[in-house]
């Protein structure tokens, strides 16, 4: 009768442990989803800024046709991704677009020194900031969920009930070399 009780509480002790192991899966996951959202509101603040952004330099450099193009495709193809990983690619050409508008920007004195550039510029970093911010928030609950997928006896219960591996953000290889700055 003792051996009967000892084996129906280690069931019963199984049992709280999978489900407490279960919650916490659940919890992870909704950590990310809400990650992300946060890296969405921030997205469509910038998508928001590049139009301003685009018009106040198209007013100063008009023949910079193809710099204006690049960045409007940019932000179009970003809103309409649906896969995290479509977003980043995406987000990542918008960030490239970005920069060389910048540069185009500092080519003319006047554009420079102009207000409202010099607001929208202000609002842009700030953005990319708190996305960067973001960004770092949405990978830290994903590995440590995966981390928890992973690791036994959590791998069992991811596995019971078909918890999948959460995409990380990543920098494109191209973006993560340092810049060369030459004072010639």
């Amino acid at each position: 009768m003792i051996v009967v009780w000892i084996v129906l509480g280690v069931i019963v002790l199984v049992a709280i442990a999978g489900v407490i192991s279960y919650n916490r899966f659940v919890t992870q996951r909704n950590l990310i989803k809400d990650a992300w959202a946060n890296i969405d509101t921030e997205l469509r603040r910038r998508y928001d800024l590049i139009p301003n952004l685009v018009a106040t330099v198209q007013g100063y450099a008009a023949h910079e046709r193809e710099v204006f193009e690049s960045v409007t495709e940019a932000r179009t193809r970003a809103i309409g991704a649906t896969a995290v990983g479509d977003q980043a690619t995406a987000e990542n050409e918008i960030t490239r677009g970005l920069r060389q508008l910048m540069a185009v920007a500092e080519a003319y004195p006047d554009l420079k020194a102009n207000q409202n550039m010099l607001a929208l510029q202000e609002e842009l970093t700030s953005t990319e900031n708190k996305i960067a911010f973001a960004r770092q928030a949405f990978n830290d609950a994903a590995a440590s969920y995966n981390i928890r997928r992973e690791v036994f006896p959590a791998n069992t219960v991811a596995g019971m009930f078909g918890f999948k591996e959460a995409a990380l953000l990543e920098t494109p290889e191209a973006e993560r070399v340092a810049p060369k700055v030459s004072f010639q």
